[in-house]
């Protein structure tokens, strides 16, 4: 039995409201003047660490627009004013302006959303490996960056965004923390180990022993490998700014495809006959609830087909659905655990070293619910309509990042008694409608 989900699937209806895009043109900003002042801290050399979400990546890919947006580029911009010097970042060239490519909306088919991937002008150089940028560079985000892997050495040959920015004499012999803690900074950002937790929870809790991204990262190894990476970035008394770990749950990635939603799509394409979705879990196949987060990449057309010689894939207990498509509430509340432990490491360490402390995880918690007003522009975490999130449901739209580099200023004022003016963020896009 095959379900006709394309007909069907009006449980992912998503009301898109274009109301909001009205807004974002019709709302003048309400962005406070005053005297900028660098206070306690001296932003001559400015350096970023972090993964994609530093390095601009959006929309499933690395591509120059999302590079130029990326917040540490606009928290750079702002630091000019108080004395911040140049900041400088991998770009890709405008020939290869698309870089690895990247998911384009195209269209919305009865509320559903429509994408392609976007081919031309790409940066490759051979299969899975970007054109070489060999010029300085103070934004170091690599996506995929991993708090444990960043002192492996082979990761640079495994990871093609890192192996663009090494000589061929460095691939495997150079580790990422060698890489950025020798840039003689005066001030850093720091956002590391978001990717210790979303590359299990991705792989719906289930780590592969063929790769190395999909584990949890232990407690014992992250507390270790932080203190390092800080001890290091903070040698000479110098001063930045580090970042929580998002909670996974508060994401478009693992809120848009619900239990519920799945339920009604398998009901109106059944006419009835089928009404649950059955799950695989450690403790044997259940029914599905509210409290278990299926993944934006979930392959609806899969529900129903024969699997393993047996029909109806996941609508039968004899044939539950496999438990890395879907996050049970065990699994969630592991990982929750997990993140909490890691966010005390941070908010500790952040504290004993004297560091402004950018709270990402109460932020975007926010943003989930109950949302933000930002001049007058609604920010929640909605898929496609919420303008924090792209169409990978993991990183930033630029209006995204531009909140999240305000958010990082209104830390570092805090903390060193700077006077950095913050980013107009209504000057940023969300999602880019057909």
């Amino acid at each position: 039995m095959v379900i006709n989900m394309k007909r069907a699937l009006n449980y992912t209806s998503l009301y898109i409201g274009f109301t909001v895009l009205a807004l974002a043109y019709s709302c003048k900003p309400e962005i406070d003047s005053f005297e900028a002042q660098a206070g306690e801290a001296d932003f001559t050399k400015y350096v970023a660490i972090g993964n994609s979400l530093t390095a601009g990546f959006a929309d499933g890919g690395l591509y120059l627009e999302g590079q130029e947006v990326a917040y540490p580029n606009l928290i750079a911009e702002q630091l000019k004013q108080v004395g911040g010097g140049e900041f400088r970042s991998p770009f890709f060239s405008q020939e290869q302006r698309n870089g690895s490519g990247y998911l384009q909306l195209t269209a919305l088919v009865d509320g559903q959303p429509q994408t392609t991937n976007v081919t031309t002008n790409l940066a490759y150089r051979a299969e899975n490996r970007l054109a070489k940028f060999t010029g300085e560079i103070e934004n170091l985000g690599v996506p995929g960056m991993r708090l444990d892997l960043a002192f492996a050495p082979p990761f640079g040959s495994l990871n093609m965004y890192f192996e663009r920015l090494l000589t061929d004499t460095e691939v495997n012999q150079r580790t990422y923390f060698d890489f950025v803690s020798t840039k003689n900074h005066t001030f850093f950002s720091f956002w590391l180990g978001n990717n210790d937790v979303l590359g299990y929870a991705m792989n719906g809790a289930f780590e592969n022993p063929q790769d190395p991204t999909t584990t949890l990262t232990s407690i014992n190894t992250f507390s270790a490998r932080y203190t390092t990476f800080i001890d290091k970035l903070t040698e000479n008394n110098r001063k930045g700014v580090v970042a929580t770990i998002p909670t996974v749950t508060s994401i478009p990635f693992f809120n848009t495809v619900t239990t519920a939603r799945l339920e009604a799509g398998v009901s109106a394409s059944t006419g009835g006959q089928f009404t649950k979705i059955y799950i695989q879990t450690a403790a044997g196949p259940r029914q599905a609830t509210s409290e278990d987060l299926f993944t934006l990449r979930f392959p609806t057309d899969t529900l129903g087909k024969t699997s393993n010689g047996i029909p109806g894939y996941g609508l039968i207990p004899q044939n539950p659905l496999a438990d890395r498509f879907v996050l049970d509430k065990d699994e969630v509340s592991e990982i929750a655990a997990r993140v909490t432990a890691f966010n005390d490491i941070i908010k500790t360490t952040a504290n004993n070293k004297n560091l402004a402390l950018a709270d990402a995880q109460a932020y975007l918690n926010r943003v989930k619910s109950p949302g933000i007003l930002y001049n007058g522009i609604g920010v929640n975490a909605s898929f496609i309509t919420g303008n924090a999130f792209s169409l990978d449901g993991i990183h930033l739209t630029p209006m995204g990042n531009a909140l999240i580099a305000n958010l990082f200023i209104d830390a570092i004022n805090s903390k060193y008694k700077s006077r950095i003016p913050k980013v107009d963020a209504t000057k940023y896009r969300g999602v880019k409608f057909p």
